[in-house]
């Protein structure tokens, strides 16, 4: 009897892989693109072995292919991950996400009384601290941490 370590998944054709995402963050990363709604194949693993983070996520997406604000919130909760898009079965580019310096309109301010949160005027954010990922509100000025994010 062979011992068999690996599972065979099928190739798509067109869309795009988010690897190394950290693990149990993958169903963070699916939730934020809303990825529980595509009609279109989604796979997604999680606690996959790997070399270099020891453990790691995976989601494969059919036909679909991300804007920058959905990078952008993708490095905002996993900063670890590469995108690869895929076109008629070849990787046509492969890129590690890069935590922005800024991000407008893809993250709310949790503070209740911050004029975003009353008034309709689009959020923004300065990240202060990319390791920990810190994010400081340009009008309140108020510091949201990682578990405070929520994604729009």
């Amino acid at each position: 009897m062979e011992n068999k370590k690996h599972l065979n998944v099928n190739a798509i054709e067109n869309g795009t892989v988010i690897d190394h995402i950290p693990a149990n963050n993958v169903f963070k990363v699916l939730h934020i693109l809303g990825l529980e709604k595509n009609k279109d194949q989604v796979l997604v693993g999680d606690n996959l072995e790997s070399r270099k983070y020891g453990r790691k996520g995976l989601i494969k997406v059919s036909n679909t292919f991300f804007d920058k604000n959905e990078i952008n919130k993708i490095a905002l909760a996993a900063p670890t991950a590469t995108i690869i898009e895929i076109k008629n079965f070849e990787v046509v580019s492969k890129k590690q996400v890069q935590v922005p310096d800024t991000i407008h309109q893809i993250v709310k301010c949790f503070n209740p009384n911050c004029i975003t949160n009353n008034e309709e005027i689009p959020t923004r954010f300065t990240i202060v601290d990319k390791e920990a990922m810190k994010l400081q509100c340009h009008y309140c000025e108020k510091i949201t941490v990682k578990n405070n994010i929520i994604f729009f």
